[in-house]
């Protein structure tokens, strides 16, 4: 796993088998601000989200191993990993793979070779609606909190 490192930026773990792919992705996010760990695998991916918190994943369908979906049906499963936004990668267009990515609940679909203007355009949103998210459950831990009293 590789990292840049930039403090103002949102966290997102790249996952890709394909080492160019991950380079380009590394290059193009670190230009924008944005913090990467990447992995070369669905395992690798696991194993960096059990260690680290991420704000997006941008990941890959097809891989050896775990692939892609598989990564997808095992973050939703996890209650620490469920709202994470996952943004699909893959050279498959077709609607039975749409279908099942968004079953899985993945937040965007992205099909390869990718435009980097999509790119950035859904890493935004993503990263605003992560930020969102945090913000309520602070608020909802704080209301809580007052109610204990």
């Amino acid at each position: 796993m590789s990292q840049n490192e930039s403090p103002t930026s949102a966290r997102v773990l790249i996952v890709d088998d394909d080492e160019n792919t991950l380079e380009i992705l590394r290059r193009w996010l670190a230009k924008e601000g944005y913090t990467t760990v990447s992995a070369a695998d669905g395992q690798q991916c696991l194993d960096a989200l059990a260690k680290e918190e991420f704000d997006i994943v941008l990941l890959d369908v097809m891989m050896p191993g775990v692939d892609g979906m598989q990564v997808c049906e095992r973050m939703r499963a996890n209650p620490e990993w469920r709202t994470i936004p996952v943004i699909l990668l893959t050279a498959k267009d077709d609607m039975e793979t749409r279908t099942r990515g968004m079953a899985l609940g993945v937040s965007e679909y992205l099909t390869k070779p990718i435009n980097k203007q999509e790119l950035f355009s859904r890493l935004r949103a993503q990263a605003h609606t992560r930020e969102l998210d945090r913000r309520m459950d602070r608020t909802a831990a704080a209301i809580a909190e007052m109610g204990d009293d």
